[in-house]
């Protein structure tokens, strides 16, 4: 049973991130954070649901590390709907 619902999460993981286009500023260390949190909270538990509580509260901290690192920069989207980066306004205390 335990080794379904890994392999259920799992792919239902895989399906949504196809969803979306992330920034890979902040996917990276969203994931390293997720495996690291994962990791941590099955060594501390014991068990799957420590795990996934770990898990969502690393990869959580990770974006937040990620989406921190851009001091400066603003993110638009141009007429097309293509999100780019470039320096916010000035006088802009984001």
């Amino acid at each position: 049973m335990r080794k379904l619902t890994i392999a259920g999460c799992s792919a239902l993981l895989l399906a949504v991130t196809g969803c979306q286009s992330v920034d890979r500023e902040i996917a990276a260390p969203a994931a390293i954070g997720g495996l690291g949190g994962a990791a941590i909270g099955a060594a501390a538990t014991g068990d799957l649901g420590g795990a996934l509580i770990g898990g969502a509260i690393g990869t959580a901290a990770g974006a937040l590390v990620g989406a921190s690192t851009r001091r400066g920069e603003c993110v638009y989207r141009d007429d097309y709907g293509r999100r780019y980066t470039a320096q916010c306004p000035r006088g802009y205390r984001g």
